[in-house]
């Protein structure tokens, strides 16, 4: 055990983790010539698209050090902030991280938030300065900036380039040296984290574990703690670059288990895997419990792939922890769910991993939260409106009531004022205000959930330039002045683009749709009306103008009445095709509401 190392890379969006991991892979020769290529880890598609990473990857290296040979366990993360609790994960399995800083750009928001999460597990951190090749670097700044991050030594901080391959002899001797090797005892009762998992349509589900103490052999029986069921462990192994199946795995050392797991439900993440026959007496508290920021419906574009469409969301719940749902209707939708996500941003990505990976073509509704309405019949008892549609008449309405949290934002001291404005725009009340140090400061305000389900988080993102981290924890329901936008197109209304919105920001809010709908709706054969409408008064309206042929194209002179008579003769055309027609909505359209801002 004393030559296991676990570490980590946690750093920034775009700041070098994910090249620096190829780096280190290439240095311990873990990847043959024929395997190399960019961003290896990173294995989905839609992760080299957008150059970013999402999912967090394990992998093994094999390192002689002074003629000493090392096993190092390496999981590179993302740096987004929507896939933060990836990164919780990936730290729980650690004893070291490397956060790497950009010698541009120098410490931002998640090299911050990661670090705190880091040193809250009592990681050792070594400091590694990334990209000091680039003609806009300034190492010796973002080196004092680090040294005041974390109170260490200058020499402590490492210059690297992940690019050119400086520096990387150094940060895997500073791994050895300064990483301590995992504790745990292989005498003790089997112990083992599950951090990760992955659904394979021929082998089940694999399951990616960190023992803390004990071992796990092949054939062995073994128990999830938290479902309480029992499996035979079929196949355990290492991570290489592809999976390495071994007998045993030891105490201090992370591999993957494959026991033929059929239903994505019964692994959980942050479970403790143990013997059957001798259970450890005490489960490894897992991670923080996902908070989701943002609640949206997903319905499959034919209800009759709602089964199938579950499972699919089973499958990527595996693998992505913090997607949470639950079964909903809707009047024009059918059947489907009710998600939450962490951000905009993951939003997107499950939307199109359930396309891609899962062929499913799904339709995501305007993002929401759940809401009390009492009744002037019985005041006290509450009606659960998760829906717009679930809203009962005004007219028999006593109170609405809708979910509080307090927010607590941590910034630098040039943007308090950007930061207030914005959360005052919120209908946020300030509670309190701290001076940290003085460059940050931290601001508590009570806001309205439904408010910072928007866009709220992209606009704090822009308005601190992405130095502010946000976090909130909810304090209960208050009375609130609420009415339900419903959306008419040609005189229908659309029920997936209706929103409970709060009476003030009502007018704004269903003018700025009205003009996002009409940009997206493309142009029938007939006009189409776009209006924005509270119970029977339309406070907003646009118009889809119609494709027109020209009638009176082969009239070349003669009288004016046969043009107009050919004129009369298409507008009646319009005018009946206006009664039956049928208007297309595009998947754009229900995405681009959460954008009304931008």
């Amino acid at each position: 055990m004393k030559n296991i190392r676990n570490f980590c890379i946690i750093a920034h969006i775009d700041h070098g983790k994910s090249t620096l991991a190829d780096r280190l892979l290439d240095y311990t020769g873990s990847v043959t010539e024929r395997e190399k290529q960019d961003q290896l880890l990173d294995n989905m598609d839609l992760e080299r698209e957008r150059g970013i990473t999402i999912k967090s990857h394990a992998i093994q290296m094999d390192y002689i050090h002074n003629g000493e040979p090392f096993v190092l366990n390496l999981i590179d993360t993302p740096g987004h902030v929507d896939f933060s609790y990836e990164v919780s994960r990936s730290i729980a399995a650690c004893e070291g991280a490397l956060l790497v800083v950009d010698a541009a750009q120098s410490i931002q928001a998640q090299t911050i938030s990661n670090l705190y999460l880091a040193l809250e597990n009592d990681l050792e951190i070594i400091p590694v300065l990334n990209k000091v090749d680039l003609p806009s670097a300034s190492p010796e700044e973002v080196t004092d900036d680090i040294v005041d991050l974390l109170g260490c030594d200058p020499e402590d901080v490492i210059p690297a380039s992940a690019k050119t391959g400086l520096g990387i002899q150094e940060i895997l001797n500073a791994i050895i040296d300064r990483i301590p090797a995992p504790k745990g005892n292989v005498d003790e009762p089997l112990q083992a984290l599950i951090f990760d998992s992955v659904y394979n349509p021929f082998r089940g589900v694999e399951t990616y574990f960190r023992v803390i103490n004990g071992k796990i052999t092949k054939g062995q029986q073994i128990k999830f703690i938290n479902t309480g069921k029992s499996y035979f462990a079929d196949e355990v192994g290492t991570l290489k670059l592809k999976q390495l199946p071994k007998k045993e795995i030891k105490a201090g050392d992370v591999g993957y288990l494959i026991t033929g797991i059929k239903d994505a439900r019964e692994v959980k993440v942050g479970d403790t895997i143990t013997d059957k026959v001798e259970p450890t007496k005490n489960a490894i508290s897992g991670f923080e419990d996902v908070k989701p920021m943002v609640f949206a419906g997903i319905y499959p574009v034919d209800t009759e792939e709602y089964e199938e469409l579950r499972a699919s969301m089973e499958k990527l719940q595996l693998n992505d922890a913090s997607l949470v749902f639950q079964p909903e209707s809707s009047a024009a939708l059918g059947f489907g769910f009710r998600c939450g996500f962490l951000g905009m941003l993951h939003l997107e990505i499950v939307q199109e991993r359930l396309e891609r990976e899962f062929d499913m073509t799904v339709i995501t509704t305007v993002p929401n939260v759940s809401y009390h309405a009492y009744s002037i019949k019985n005041p006290d008892e509450a009606i659960l409106v998760n829906n717009p549609s679930d809203l009962p008449d005004p007219s028999v309405m006593d109170r609405v009531e809708e979910p509080y949290i307090k927010a607590s934002i941590i910034t630098k001291s040039d943007f308090v004022g950007p930061v207030m404005s914005l959360c005052i725009e919120k209908r946020g009340e300030i509670t309190n205000q701290t001076y940290l140090t003085t460059e940050r400061v931290e601001l508590n305000f009570d806001m309205p959930l439904a408010e910072i389900v928007f866009d709220f988080y992209d606009r704090l993102k822009t308005v601190s330039k992405g130095y502010a981290s946000f976090d909130y924890s909810p304090i209960g329901m208050r009375q609130s002045h609420l009415v339900k936008v419903d959306v008419l197109l040609n005189g229908n209304t659309v029920d997936a683009l209706s929103a409970l919105l709060h009476r003030d920001n009502a007018y704004d809010i269903g003018k700025k749709m009205c003009e996002k709908l009409k940009e997206l709706i493309p142009r029938q054969q007939f006009d189409i009306p776009i209006q924005a409408a509270i119970g029977a008064k339309i406070i907003a309206r646009e118009t889809v103008k119609a494709l027109r042929k020209d009638v009176t194209a082969k009239c070349y002179g003669g009288d004016i009445s046969r043009k107009r008579k050919l004129l009369e003769k298409q507008k009646k055309g319009k005018k009946r095709m206006r009664a039956i027609g049928n208007v297309e909505i595009p998947q754009e359209a229900f995405m681009a509401v959460l954008k009304l801002n931008d």
